[in-house]
């Protein structure tokens, strides 16, 4: 403990501003939990429910709280990396990667999200839903899944406690998911989506996943279905292929030479 606070300390006083942490996520938890809407913050578009495990982190010191987020988000990614069946070297390749790195610089919560595929459907659909642009294809996923286990009774038994979620925070904040339609006018240098041109690539691993029975490919298809995604978010396409270390470390080593080219080209 005494190492992880010292970390904390270190990481909250030499990196660089997280500006998602501190415009978005840390002001929308300290709103829910002093009983206000998370939405009265501009940019907050994410399910509310997600906040409620930001806000003793929210309530710390802010430069502390600073750095124990970014040790948080940082072992939250490689206990993901894990439990997907990252090796050694892969596990530090997907750290390591610029989609993961560009999540620890802003502070978003996009291994919140991920953390979900740790978990059985019943509790993981809570986590990947909290933003369906990371999480939707892995939901679509267990629905069919749930039905062709147990039909409309398995159905219910997985996603019972993200129904009643989602109901009571409408009846709470209102049509809060209509927000998201504000996503697509972000400026493109924000949104990194491909949409439309990757929605075939998205809908036929949405398929093989289906056929095959495997959620790697539906783990990493949301990203090209979504018209709105931010650069740290394809660190799901990354963890669908986690288990192929080769697969993995050839798609790092592509996206830093992406991010070399277009640095130089940029200057």
């Amino acid at each position: 403990m005494a190492a992880v606070a010292a970390l904390s300390i270190l990481a909250g006083k030499f990196l660089p501003y997280s500006i998602d942490w501190e415009t978005v996520f840390r002001p929308a938890a300290l709103a829910i939990s002093s009983g206000r809407s998370p939405y009265q913050v501009d940019e907050f578009y994410a399910a509310p429910w997600g906040l409620l495990a930001l806000i003793p982190v929210a309530h710390l010191a802010h430069n502390f709280g600073r750095g124990v987020y970014f040790v948080l988000s940082a072992a939250a990614y490689a206990w993901v990396a894990y439990r997907l069946g990252a090796r050694l070297l892969t596990l530090v390749a997907f750290l390591l990667s610029p989609p993961v790195l560009h999540g620890y610089m802003t502070g978003n919560i996009d291994w919140l999200v991920l953390s979900g595929l740790t978990f059985p459907p019943q509790i993981g659909l809570l986590f990947v839903m909290i933003k369906p642009q990371i999480g939707a294809g892995i939901a679509l996923y267990w629905l069919v899944e749930a039905w062709r286990s147990g039909g409309i009774r398995r159905v219910f038994h997985d996603f019972w406690p993200l129904t009643v979620l989602s109901l009571s925070s409408l009846a709470i904040f209102g049509l809060w998911p209509l927000r998201s339609m504000q996503l697509v006018a972000v400026p493109k240098n924000f949104n990194m989506s491909l949409w439309p041109w990757s929605l075939p690539l998205g809908v036929l691993l949405l398929a093989a996943a289906m056929y095959k029975r495997e959620r790697r490919f539906a783990i990493s298809a949301s990203p090209f279905l979504s018209p709105h995604v931010i650069f740290h978010s394809y660190a799901a396409v990354l963890a669908g292929i986690l288990p192929s270390q080769r697969f993995t470390i050839l798609a790092v080593i592509g996206l830093w030479v992406w991010v070399a080219v277009r640095f130089l080209t940029s200057t």
